[in-house]
C-alpha cells in the first residue's frame, strides 16, 4: 500500500489548518528558508554536521578555525607539565577537554545508570539568596553553596577528592492524547552522594544542565540587543499569556550590568565570558576574565595543589588560546534545513504555527551590522528562539533562581539544527537536563507560559503528530 504521502499530498495541511483560521497558512516554502544560517549556512548532514566552520569563512580565517578546535578538542592535563600550552587542569573539574561535554559540537546527555562521571552533564549548586551577600549575587547571579561552590565537580586530580558523585532515576509520568494515545514521560531525581567535603547547606538548590550544542552561537551573538528586547512583554500587555522577559546579568569585562543571552536560564552577556565561565567551573582553569581557580575556602587540598601558570603568562588559559576558542565558537556553521517544501513539512509547520510555539521560537532575526565577526554580519538568520526568558511551569522547575531569571524560568533553546541531534550524537534527548528521550517528549514537558500550545497538541492526532515532528525534524 502506498502511503498517505504520496496518496493525499494535501491531507495534511488540511489537518494543519482546520482548527485555526487565524493561524498561517504556508502552502511552499519561503524565500531562502533553508539557509537557517544566512551566507554562514553550511550544508553537511552526516555526523559531523555540528563541526563546520560557517561557509563564509575565507581559508585563512578558517586556519584559526582549526586552530581553536585544536584547543576545544584535545584535553588539557595535570600541572606540573612539559605541556605548559596545555597544564593546569582540575584541581576539581568535570571533564579535561570542551568536546567531551560538547560531543563532536552538539548536545550532551545524562549520565548513564552505571557511569563512573556526568561529564556532559553537570549540577548546578547555590542557597537562598541573602541581603547580606548582595556584591556576590549582583556578580554571580546567585548564593553559591558555602563549602561546594557553585557548580558540582564529580573529577579531580590526584591527591583531591572529587566533590561527588552524580546519577539520575527516573519515575515514569503518563500523558494522554485527546484520541487515546498514550505515552510516558519520565520524571528525573537527581542523586548526590560520596560527597568529599561533608553534608551540603540544608537549603541547597539543585539544577542539572546537559550541555547544549555549540552551532550559530556567533550568530546569536550577533542579534542586536533592541531586536531580542522588542520581543519582550514581561507584563503580558498584549493578553496572549506570554511574558517573555530578559535577564540582565553581570558582565566580568564591563563591570556592568547587561542583557544575557546565553545559557539554559540566559545567565552570560557573551561567548567571550561564557567560555571563561566553563573553563573555570568546568576544568579548573584560569583565565583573564576568571583569574582564580573554583576551590572554596573549604577545600584546602583543591588550593593547595599546583597549577599551570608558565612564566610566559600567570594564566592557565592564555589570551591567545581564550582568542581562538572565542572565534572557534563564534564560526560553527549551522546546516542547512532539510525538506523544506516537502508537504508533510509544511503542514507540521502550520501546526507549530496553530499551537502558538512560534510566539517564543521565534523563527528570523537579522544580525547587527557591527557584529563581532564580518562573516556574522548582516545575515538573516533562523534560530527559533526570543533568547528570552519563560515560566515553563512546574513540571520544568529547577526552583534555583540566576540573576533575573526564576526557579521556573528557562531561556527559549534554539531549534536550528535539532533534527540532526540522532546523526551528530547518537541520542535524542532533549531539554535542560535530557529528561526529553525524543521531541514529542520534550513538547509535552511545556507548561506555565507554554501550556496552551501543550494542551493544543495533545488534541492532534496521529498524522498531525507525525506532520509536526517532521517539521521539527526538518529544522
Amino acid at each position: 500500500m502506498r502511503s498517505p504521502r504520496h496518496l493525499f499530498p494535501t491531507l495534511f495541511l488540511a489537518l494543519a489548518l482546520s482548527a485555526c483560521d487565524d493561524a498561517p497558512r504556508f502552502t511552499k516554502a519561503e524565500p531562502d528558508e533553508v539557509m537557517s544560517a544566512g551566507r554562514a549556512t553550511v550544508r553537511k548532514f552526516d555526523q559531523n554536521a555540528f563541526s563546520m566552520p560557517s561557509a563564509n569563512l575565507s581559508p585563512s580565517r578558517r586556519l584559526d578555525f582549526s586552530v581553536g578546535n585544536s584547543f576545544f578538542r584535545n584535553p588539557w592535563v595535570i600541572a606540573p607539565s612539559t605541556t605548559t600550552a596545555r597544564d593546569g587542569l582540575g584541581p576539581l573539574f568535570n571533564t579535561n577537554a570542551c568536546q567531551n561535554c560538547h560531543i563532536k559540537d552538539g548536545r550532551g546527555h545524562p549520565p548513564e545508570p552505571n557511569a563512573d562521571n556526568a561529564v556532559s552533564m553537570l549540577v548546578r549548586l547555590s542557597i537562598p539568596n541573602d541581603p547580606a551577600y548582595a556584591h556576590v549575587i549582583e556578580k554571580l547571579g546567585v548564593l553559591p553553596e558555602p563549602v561546594y561552590g557553585g557548580q558540582l565537580q564529580d573529577m579531580a586530580i590526584p591527591g583531591v577528592a572529587p566533590e561527588a558523585k552524580v546519577r539520575v532515576d527516573y519515575q515514569p509520568l503518563p500523558v494522554t492524547f485527546n484520541d487515546g494515545t498514550r505515552i510516558e514521560l519520565r520524571q528525573p531525581n537527581l542523586q548526590i552522594s560520596q560527597l568529599g567535603y561533608g553534608p551540603l547547606h540544608p537549603q541547597t538548590r539543585f539544577s542539572a544542565r546537559i550541555a547544549p550544542p555549540m552551532i550559530g552561537l556567533g550568530l546569536l551573538e550577533a542579534i542586536p540587543a533592541a531586536a531580542i528586547l522588542a520581543n519582550a512583554d514581561p507584563e503580558d500587555k498584549n493578553g496572549d499569556g506570554i511574558t517573555g522577559r530578559a535577564n540582565r546579568v553581570w558582565d566580568d569585562a564591563q563591570q556592568t550590568t547587561v542583557l544575557g543571552r546565553f545559557g539554559w536560564k540566559a545567565g552570560q552577556p557573551n561567548l567571550a565570558q561564557q567560555n571563561a565561565h566553563a573553563f573555570a567551573n568546568d576544568m579548573g582553569l584560569t583565565s583573564r576574565l576568571k583569574p582564580a581557580d573554583d576551590c572554596t575556602a573549604g577545600q584546602t587540598d583543591c588550593l593547595e595543589a599546583p597549577d599551570g601558570n608558565d612564566s610566559t603568562d600567570e594564566r592557565e588559559v592564555s589570551d591567545n588560546i581564550q582568542r581562538l576558542v572565542l572565534f572557534y565558537s563564534r564560526n560553527l556553521g549551522v546546516p542547512a534545513r532539510r525538506d523544506v517544501g516537502d508537504p508533510t513539512v509544511l503542514a507540521g509547520k502550520n501546526l507549530f504555527y496553530q499551537a502558538g510555539c512560534q510566539q517564543c521560537h521565534t523563527p528570523q532575526f537579522t544580525t547587527a551590522t557591527d557584529a563581532a565577526e564580518p562573516e556574522l554580519a548582516n545575515q538573516v538568520i533562523r534560530p527559533y528562539s526570543d533568547l528570552l526568558l519563560h515560566d515553563m511551569g512546574e513540571g520544568l522547575a529547577d526552583h534555583r533562581s540566576e540573576f533575573q531569571a526564576s526557579g521556573r524560568d528557562w531561556r527559549t533553546p534554539p531549534l536550528w539544527g535539532i533534527g540532526l541531534t540522532e546523526q551528530v550524537n547518537g541520542h535524542t534527548q532533549f531539554l535542560h537536563d535530557g529528561r526529553a528521550r525524543n521531541l514529542l517528549e520534550a513538547v509535552l514537558w511545556h507548561g506555565g507560559e507554554a501550556h496552551a500550545a501543550q494542551q493544543q497538541v495533545l488534541t492532534f492526532n496521529a498524522e498531525q503528530r507525525k506532520a509536526l515532528l517532521a517539521f521539527l525534524n526538518s529544522l
